[in-house]
C-alpha cells in the first residue's frame, strides 16, 4: 500500500516514537497517551503489512523498514509544516483564553502584548477552562498548573484577592453567581446580605466603582483604580497561581512564543512572586 496515502496524523505520531525513541517521551509531545500511541502504531504496522519498530525494554528502535519510513514521513512532514505556519499566518489570529479578570487586564495592557505589530488576537473570556489539545485555545491563563500531557506551561506567580469598595464598607455585596473560589467565598460570608446578584464577574466591577457595592475583586484589578481602596486585608484562602498554558507542538511557532514571552511579561505585574 502507498504511504502517502495514509492520514498525516499516523506520521506525525510514528515521527515523534521514532525522534524519542518511547512511547512515554513521545507522549509528551503529541498529547497522546503511552497505550494510546502503541495501539496506533500497533494498527500503522498492520496497514502497512510490515515492522517499524523494534519492541525492547528501554524504548522502541526502528526496523530496516522503520527507517525507510523515518525518510519518507520527513520528506512529508517538510512539505507540510509550511504550510501549517503560512494557514497560522493567514488566520492572523492567536486565541488567548483567561478568565474574566485576567481578560480584562490583558486588554488595558493590550499595546504591550501587541508591540504595535499589529498581532492579531482572538480573546476568549471563560470561566471555564478551554481544551488546548483540542485547540479550542492556543494559549490559556490558568490557575493551577497543567495536568494534561502534551502541554507546556510557564509560571507567572501568584494572585492575591481581596474586598474592594469606592466609599463605606457597610455597602451591600456585589454576590457573582457562579462556582469560582471568590464567588464561593462571598456567598458563605455574605449569606445573610441580599445584596445585588450578577451573572457576569465584570459588573460587580462597575457597581463598586459607581459606590453601591463591595466586591471581592483580584488585587490586580482593585488596585489599579484610585477611587477604590480595599476594605479587608488581602484574602490568603483565596490566593493562587497562575500559569501560562500552551500545547507543546505549538510553542514553539514564532507568532504564538512571540504572544506567549509578552502575556507573561504584563502578568508578571499582576502577581506576586
Amino acid at each position: 500500500m502507498n504511504e502517502m496515502q495514509f492520514d498525516w496524523d499516523d506520521f506525525r505520531l510514528f515521527l515523534a516514537i521514532a525522534r524519542e525513541g518511547g512511547l512515554a517521551r513521545a507522549a509528551a509531545i503529541t498529547g497522546k497517551s503511552p497505550p494510546t500511541l502503541g495501539r496506533r502504531m500497533i494498527a500503522l504496522e498492520r496497514q502497512m503489512g510490515r515492522d517499524l519498530f523494534k519492541r525492547m525494554a528501554k524504548g522502541y528502535a526502528l526496523t530496516e523498514d522503520g527507517e525507510v519510513l523515518l525518510k519518507k514521513a520527513e520528506m512529508l512532514e517538510a512539505q507540510i509544516l509550511p504550510l501549517h505556519r503560512a494557514s497560522t499566518k493567514q488566520q492572523n489570529a492567536v486565541k488567548v483564553s483567561a478568565g474574566t479578570w485576567v481578560t480584562h487586564y490583558l486588554c488595558q495592557r493590550l499595546p504591550e502584548i501587541t508591540e504595535g505589530k499589529g498581532t492579531g488576537l482572538r480573546f476568549i473570556s471563560a470561566e471555564e477552562v478551554l481544551n488546548i489539545g483540542h485547540r479550542e485555545t492556543l494559549i490559556g491563563v490558568r490557575n493551577h498548573r497543567p495536568e494534561g500531557v502534551g502541554l507546556a506551561a510557564r509560571k507567572v506567580g501568584t494572585v492575591s484577592f481581596g474586598v474592594y469598595a469606592r466609599g463605606p464598607a457597610d455597602v451591600p455585596w456585589a454576590r457573582v453567581i457562579g462556582s469560582t473560589p471568590s464567588a464561593r467565598w462571598v456567598q458563605h460570608h455574605a449569606e445573610r446580605d441580599n445584596g445585588f446578584e450578577l451573572t457576569n464577574p465584570r459588573n460587580a466591577l462597575d457597581l463598586v466603582l459607581n459606590g453601591q457595592a463591595k466586591a471581592v475583586l483580584p488585587c490586580f484589578v482593585g488596585d489599579q483604580y484610585e477611587a477604590l481602596h480595599r476594605v479587608s486585608e488581602p484574602i490568603p484562602e483565596l490566593d493562587h497561581e497562575q500559569w501560562l498554558v500552551t500545547h507543546n507542538e505549538d510553542r514553539h511557532l514564532p507568532e504564538i512564543r512571540a504572544v506567549i514571552d509578552r502575556i507573561f511579561k504584563v502578568l508578571k505585574t499582576a502577581c506576586r512572586p
